[in-house]
């Protein structure tokens, strides 16, 4: 396979994960409609970031660890479950009697909605085990390793970052409809069950 043909390859590949419903999806989402689109961006750029660092770590052959220790992988996992469950049973038990101006100041800032994505990318060794799996399959032999897995997972950010901004957009346009009291209520505790279910999955998971 040459290089171009990698590339097309692996995009494919991964447009059908990005596509795919999930922890990420349910993450933007929540945060799009909650607290509005800045905060939203700063989960979608920690995810990405995560992303882009696990490309880095697969480049370099130290997320191969995750693949040969099953200690190392166990910590992460467990590390990463807690997390999930910790974030998820947050919004569970959040309660939104305060007024909407109230609640929006205090859901997610730009910089803590970049921490929580980028927190909830590193902490699920998943992803560096989809990479480590992966990556080397689109890499072909001529190619320099390093750099052609971080220019892969560049594909996968790039295809992250528009797919998030049409959920993004999809929030801000239904937010009228979507940011009353009692719709608010079902959207965090449905992403809080979601979150949770994710931690539990990943807790009992091998």
């Amino acid at each position: 396979m040459d290089i171009a043909g990698s590339f097309w390859s692996f995009a494919a590949v991964v447009a059908l994960l990005t596509l795919t419903p999930g922890l990420d999806t349910a993450l933007i989402l929540r945060t799009s409609l909650l607290a509005g689109r800045r905060p939203a961006w700063g989960v979608t750029l920690g995810i990405q970031l995560g992303t882009l660092c696990w490309g880095v770590l697969t480049a370099a052959g130290l997320s191969a660890l995750l693949a040969a220790s099953q200690l190392a992988y166990d910590v992460l996992r467990w590390v990463g479950a807690a997390y999930l469950v910790w974030m998820g049973l947050r919004m569970l038990l959040t309660r939104h009697a305060q007024a909407p101006e109230v609640e929006r100041q205090e859901e997610p800032r730009f910089g803590r909605g970049l921490r929580r994505g980028l927190l909830t990318n590193l902490l699920n060794p998943k992803v560096g085990a989809f990479y480590v799996a992966m990556l080397p399959q689109f890499i072909p032999a001529q190619a320099p390793h390093a750099v052609m897995g971080l220019a892969l997972a560049g594909v996968h950010v790039v295809e992250g970052l528009v797919w998030s901004a049409v959920l993004i957009g999809f929030a801000s346009w239904m937010g009228g409809v979507l940011r009353s009291p009692a719709v608010r209520r079902f959207l965090d505790r449905l992403t809080g069950v979601v979150i949770v279910g994710f931690g539990v999955r990943l807790a009992v998971s091998e």
